[in-house]
């Protein structure tokens, strides 16, 4: 006999051989009807999986995070397996479980479309229906490289190669299928209830340019149909909501092909909102005590090179010349840090200098891979509020309080609070080559950002190896519609660049030091804020940030000169209105208005013209509000932009 323990301690008696779902059976038949695998001593297995005296078993169901992805994951080799079925030529890449659903990235001899995923579904459901058991084994490197070059699995030969020595290498079985994977799986095929395939893309080996563009098959499975029906719902409701497609339908940006991929044009909507929102952060920097820059939007290579930007981040730079043939070779810059330490370095600078707080709304220029780019979210020209703070180490927690202080100011001014999380990105010492610094720096300074970040109370993860080359930061990520993370805020602890550019000032002792500087933003790039915003509100954006605040629509052309004066006068009093004279039925401007998510729409018609002072109120999502004085009209919407309004 063997004794194993439950997670609450309990103590379970078993024969030796053992699995973990006898386990599950000594506890319930219901539990054991339920269980899709189980974890011993902290590691996930399948259900077939033995257990020894004195392991830790935990069973997992349908109801635990591991369960869903366990389940998703087998009907990423139910996928698989359909496709081999059906494309027999086809060599299959890797299929991880992502947020919702998974993937599996295969390389076909001729193109496939969505309109192929029918036939690929039905051949899912037979292999499902058939009820196949999942039976795992191991190989040795040589026996499994050699079976996969007899499936003709160049990937999976790859993959294998790239194992470290010494750690098992898996199978799964299930009918005549084999597929390479760690595990663990469903015990059967039967198991999986409901699922669908998503979306048809393109991705790149490994997602590395450089390597072969394959196909990738989307596709996402539930414990009940019921489940599944809700989220593809979900799903189309924010297809409805998607920046790309709807940013594009109200006006906000457009993109050109000759122009070049992520380089989107923003119309007069978009434009006008960024400028509203790049006024509001250089106003409440102002507030704040910070310095405005305006610096070149690129510089010498030797310039990075003192940065250490043109060792660590090059391939993400946009480069002019051959260092090999020309003089000078430049590049635009990604990044604006080293351009603002040189107002710092324009003199020499005391401890009572200290804290200097630099901001610029500033242009950069990021090369990223073309399989990244989507809409206004990932580009590769941007405009972004950053900004750098130069103190003494006494003053580093006053000042990293303060950027996340404003960078929540902004969160909350835009309706994002409750959309956020925070990540503590730090370095990855075993890729040491990636940073600058020594490894005990690195260690004391992420003990003290750690430390800044528990006093603030702020509920974080972390996550190694995200640090930007020269220092941790505190990320602050949002959500699209879509589900994708990424980062809208940053706020970096540099303890480097300081040595590299001889940013010295004067202490109390006469001695001279490096300050620390605090890299941040208050907004993040505004594009990608547009984009979320767009998102969040459904294109119908809060009134004091909206493009157009108010549509002037005349019932008749006796009512023209009167919506003209209005016009005029509400841009005098600081008011964005579009006025709409046209000669079309008033019924078709008010559509045409709401359509345009405008917050307010102003009738104008004989009544009004006729009492020369009076305005009739339409709101979006409140209907008609009457009629009003003009004054009152603009007093109300000046309340809703000094309040930041939201709804």
């Amino acid at each position: 006999m063997i004794t194993i323990k439950l997670p609450d301690g309990t103590l379970v008696e078993l024969n030796d051989g053992a699995t973990v779902k006898d386990v599950a059976l000594s506890i319930s038949e219901g539990l054991a009807r339920n269980a899709v695998a189980g974890e011993i001593d902290g590691v996930l297995v399948d259900l077939s999986t033995k257990v020894a005296d004195n392991n830790v078993v935990r069973i997992i169901t349908m109801r635990d995070e591991e369960g869903l992805k366990i389940y998703r994951h087998t009907t990423a080799h139910v996928l698989a397996q359909a496709v081999k079925s059906i494309y027999p030529t086809c060599m299959l890449a890797i299929g991880p479980v992502v947020e919702n659903g998974f993937y599996y990235d295969i390389e076909f001899k001729t193109p496939i479309t969505q309109e192929d995923f029918s036939k690929i579904e039905k051949e899912m459901q037979s292999i499902i229906k058939s009820d196949l058991p999942i039976e795992r084994f191991e190989l040795s490197r040589k026996d499994a490289v050699k079976l996969m070059k007899e499936y003709g699995e160049k990937y999976k030969v790859e993959l294998i190669s790239e194992l470290p020595e010494g750690e098992p290498i898996s199978f799964y079985k299930q009918g005549a299928f084999v597929d390479l994977c760690r595990g663990p799986h469903l015990p059967s095929t039967g198991k999986i209830k409901a699922f669908k395939l998503t979306a048809l893309t393109g991705a790149y080996w490994k997602g590395d340019s450089k390597n072969k563009m394959i196909s990738r098959i989307y596709g996402t499975a539930f414990e009940k149909k019921s489940q599944l029906d809700e989220h593809l719902e979900a799903v189309e409701q924010a297809k409805l909501r998607d920046h790309n497609k709807l940013g594009r339908e109200l006006g906000y940006f457009t993109t050109v092909d000759t122009i070049g991929q992520g380089l989107p044009v923003l119309l007069e909507k978009g434009s006008k909102t960024v400028q509203v929102l790049q006024r509001f952060v250089e106003d409440e920097e102002y507030i704040r005590g910070y310095i405005l820059t305006k610096t070149p939007l690129f510089a010498k290579s030797d310039f990075y090179k003192i940065s250490g930007h043109w060792d660590h981040y090059r391939e993400g730079m946009f480069v002019m010349g051959d260092e090999k043939k020309d003089k000078e070779v430049f590049a635009l810059r990604p990044m604006t840090c080293p351009f603002q330490f040189q107002v710092y370095l324009a003199k020499q600078r005391s401890y009572r200098d200290l804290p200097m707080r630099f901001g610029e709304t500033s242009t950069l220029f990021r090369n990223e891979d073309s399989g990244e780019m989507h809409g206004l979210i990932r580009v590769r020209q941007f405009t972004i509020s950053e900004g750098h703070l130069a103190c003494t180490p006494d003053q580093l927690e006053q000042e990293f309080k303060g950027c996340v202080d404003i960078a929540l100011y902004m969160m909350n001014a835009i309706g994002f609070e409750n959309d956020i999380t925070y990540r503590f990105s730090k370095w990855d010492p075993s890729n040491k080559e990636k940073y600058i610094g020594s490894a005990e720096e690195w260690e004391t300074v992420q003990n003290r950002m750690k430390d800044i970040l528990d006093n603030l109370n702020i509920n974080y993860v972390e996550a190694e190896g995200e640090a930007a080359f020269y220092g941790p930061k505190l990320d602050i990520q949002m959500k699209n519609v879509f589900g994708k993370e990424d980062t809208l805020v940053t706020i970096q602890i540099d303890f480097q660049l300081a040595k590299r550019f001889e940013m010295e000032y004067v202490d109390k002792d006469g001695s001279k030091k490096y300050p620390y500087v605090i890299h941040r933003t208050s907004l993040g790039c505004y594009e990608r804020t547009l984009a979320l915003l767009i998102e969040k509100y459904a294109g119908a954006l809060p009134v004091w940030m909206s493009a157009e605040q108010v549509a002037i629509l005349s019932v008749n052309e006796a009512s023209e000169d009167y919506c003209r004066k209005l016009n005029a006068k509400f841009i005098e009093e600081g008011l964005r209105p579009a006025l709409d004279i046209r000669g079309e039925k008033i019924g078709k401007k008010i559509r045409e208005a709401q359509l345009d998510k405008v917050p307010y729409m102003l009738i104008i018609g004989d009544k009004e013209v006729e009492n020369g002072n009076t305005v009739s109120v339409r709101r979006r999502g409140q209907g008609d509000l009457g009629s009003m004085t003009i004054d009152e009209f603009i007093a109300m919407v000046k309340k809703d932009v000094k309040e930041l309004k939201l709804d």
